[in-house]
């Protein structure tokens, strides 16, 4: 007699109604989350990989403005876009189609990172998890658009390096060149995610707006410490472009973090005046 095939084994164990969950089950818990973001992956990659040559286009035209942006400020510099290697062009298409299909599935795993963070949760808080997800993919997506959009000033600075005394040609490799922008739109996009996953701290009452404040000297040098290291292109206008706005966002955080506080404080006290 035939075996059934099942699949019951990818499906999520139940929460209990007090949030407490054993070992097991969160085990259980972490795969089904991963596969199921992973199967929304790759159906993002597919669709990518069917509109490949729109996407390439499009990743293109931040070198296009610098290349006018350069043809302005130094009409003598010499510049080509070359692709070398003979399986470059399948491992160029390969990132381009793994980063996009994060990209166009940031609202599935966005949320599945929320609710295995949160499981244990009671119902009428889990209400934050809609919130969560309507303010971290608009972030996600801003920073992703920041660094697309900021790409082109940065090529600039770094090819006004070029010295003029010699006649030299800068070869551009095509693979190297949209590797470099696909890193910087993921890590301002990431970036941007810095105060959400603060609120999301504060609102489960792991930090307080207090320990924020006192932190928000050392956070802010992170800021920049982090733009100078995980931006790739290694210049200063990258660098300020994530660091200036990662600093502004955690003090709208604290600023939310504290008006939080703030609330639950007069519900605490309202609950122990109440009779």
């Amino acid at each position: 007699m035939a075996r059934r095939l099942s699949f019951g084994w990818l499906k999520p164990p139940r929460t209990p109604p007090d949030g407490v969950m054993s070992l097991g089950d969160h085990l259980r818990e972490l795969r089904y989350r991963v596969l199921f973001s992973l199967v929304w992956i790759v159906l993002g990659m597919i669709v990518i990989a069917v509109f490949y040559n729109q996407v390439y286009t499009f990743l293109a035209q931040p070198w296009l403005y610098a290349r006018d942006i350069l043809s302005q400020t130094n009409p003598e510099l010499s510049t080509q876009m070359v692709l070398s290697g003979v399986t470059t062009p399948l491992s160029l298409a390969l990132k381009i189609c793994g980063v996009g299909g994060l990209v166009l599935a940031s609202p599935i795993w966005l949320y599945q990172v929320w609710a295995y963070i949160v499981p244990a949760l009671l119902a009428k808080e889990k209400r934050w998890a809609l919130t969560f997800l309507s303010v971290a993919l608009p972030l996600f997506l801003a920073g992703v658009t920041v660094g697309y959009l900021v790409l082109p000033q940065g090529i600039s600075v770094l090819m006004s390096f070029t010295p003029e005394s010699v006649p030299i040609t800068n070869l551009i490799e095509i693979d190297k060149f949209l590797e470099l922008m696909l890193q910087l739109m993921l890590v301002f996009g990431l970036g941007f995610l810095m105060p959400v996953v603060v609120v999301g701290a504060n609102l489960v009452g792991v930090v307080k707006a207090a320990q924020l404040a006192k932190a928000r000297t050392y956070v802010i040098f992170g800021c920049f410490v982090f733009g100078a290291a995980a931006t790739p292109s290694t210049d200063p206008f990258s660098m300020l472009a994530l660091a200036l706005p990662m600093s502004l966002l955690f003090i709208a955080a604290e600023v939310i973090c504290r008006f939080n506080d703030r609330r639950k404080a007069r519900k605490a006290a309202a609950e122990l005046a109440a009779p």
